[in-house]
């Protein structure tokens, strides 16, 4: 599967050869495996975007970018610098699985920005850019040369992109930052967990993931409002993107003094919503938090008369007796095989589904269904299984991206030559050099 919007060609031909056609729907796609892979153009299309980016955050919104049709072109140190070539579990051909879905559809080049003239080069690529997506610690493309004044003299259309774990500004900018500490310092952990227990952590780099998806939606603002003011600077932080999806925790505290406190599995604002443990072992998801949706709940428990209790009467009152509704919902769904359990609340318009695993997401129709689980090649693991694009446009849907390079410098010849001018004999200076 390659999404709805994309097609194969058969036709033979050397991976990486970049094709083209005489359609302008139709985006450049690659030759893999025998197949030319088309992509229609999506509505970023024409979008040119340089990532100077490394691990999570930044390569994130790079293929976000990317997903949507942008030309991205990652930068990487010579020899390749990006730890995400090395993060996760398992391997196969020494290679981990996390690379290519951060990095499809990316063309890879090398750069040293430590010289001057890998940042020349730097300079020269940003002129013929539209973004730049950047997550050093702020203040190193300064000291480098490369701050926002030198890019939009290069560029004064340039937006830029800046991820860091504090932000440019304030007394915490130069500190490091990850998706840990940021989750911590931004709120989220501590309302995560149970009372006097550790606060964990959500098993995914959260905070990253969060500060790449704000980092694209300034992206997009930017470049819709470079006609009216040019290019810009996105500053997003892992901390705000944290603190900024913090619901109603803020306001309480500012006009009440009041903390939320980590609650287990349940929510305190919302009454039933828990998981509870079906009689084949399943933890199902059971939410029935408006008095509508109580109502409801009631009867497919068949226990109209919880209708008539004053305890549960009002929505805060439910609040106040969560605990003794939780053992009735608790026991209604012990007593079921999670099928059932799905079924009944289901059929009653209730909000119920069980916990999964990634296997059982692999196994439910509904993704393939979305097209959320999508087949790619890849030229070292074959077919590999990613995510797919999410939100779904009707008209210029996003389409994910045939593969990812692997090589560092890989698309260096192409990249330089195309948009530079640079001719085999220089290129091979700079390589010898260093540079590239």
């Amino acid at each position: 599967m390659y999404g709805s919007c994309e097609r194969k060609v058969n036709e033979l031909g050397r991976d990486r050869r970049e094709v083209g056609g005489g359609d302008p729907g139709l985006a450049v796609g690659r030759v893999q495996r025998g197949l030319i892979i088309v992509r229609m153009a999506g509505p970023l299309a024409g979008i040119r975007v340089l990532e100077l980016a490394t691990l999570v955050a930044g390569p994130f919104a790079g293929r976000l970018l990317a997903d949507f049709g942008a030309e991205v072109i990652k930068v990487e140190a010579p020899g390749g610098s990006d730890p995400l070539r090395e993060w996760g579990m398992k391997r196969h051909a020494g290679r981990t699985v996390w690379w290519p879905v951060h990095n499809r559809g990316k063309k890879l080049v090398t750069l040293d920005l430590r010289k001057p003239r890998g940042r020349d080069l730097c300079v020269r690529l940003v002129a013929s850019c539209d973004v730049l997506v950047e997550n050093f610690r702020p203040g190193t493309l300064e000291r480098w040369g490369l701050g926002p004044a030198a890019l939009l003299e290069a560029n004064p259309r340039l937006v830029i992109a800046r991820i860091s774990g504090y932000g440019q500004t304030g007394p915490y900018a130069e500190r490091a930052g990850f998706a840990s500490v940021g989750e911590a310092m931004g709120g989220l952990r501590y309302i995560n967990g149970y009372p006097g227990e550790a606060p964990p952590r959500v098993g995914i780099s959260l905070g990253d993931s969060l500060a790449a998806l704000f980092a694209l939606q300034g992206v997009l603002m930017g470049l819709l409002a470079r006609d009216s003011v040019g290019g810009q600077v996105v500053d997003a932080s892992i901390l705000e993107s944290c603190f900024a999806i913090l619901d109603n925790v803020v306001p309480e505290y500012g006009k009440f003094g009041y903390v939320r406190e980590p609650a287990g599995t349940r929510i305190g604002y919302a009454v039933p919503s828990n998981v509870y443990r079906s009689r084949d072992g399943r933890w199902m998801v059971v939410a029935a938090n408006s008095d509508n949706l109580w109502r409801r709940l009631c009867v497919a428990l068949s226990r109209p008369d919880l209708l008539e209790e004053p305890r549960f009467a009002t929505y805060t009152l439910r609040i106040e007796n969560a605990a003794e509704i939780d053992a009735l919902v608790a026991a209604w769904v012990a007593a079921r095989d999670a099928a059932e359990v799905d079924r009944v609340m289901s059929a009653a318009g209730l909000v119920s589904g069980p916990v999964y695993s990634v296997a059982d997401i692999f196994a439910d129709p509904h993704y393939r269904a979305r097209e959320m689980l999508v087949s790619v090649p890849d030229p070292v693991f074959g077919e590999l299984v990613m995510p797919g694009v999410t939100p779904k446009l009707s008209a210029t849907p996003g389409s994910v991206p045939p593969g990812a390079g692997w090589e560092a410098g890989a698309d260096n010849a192409s990249v330089f030559g195309a948009l530079l001018g640079i001719d085999a004999a220089e290129l091979s200076v700079l390589s010898g050099e260093g540079v590239i």
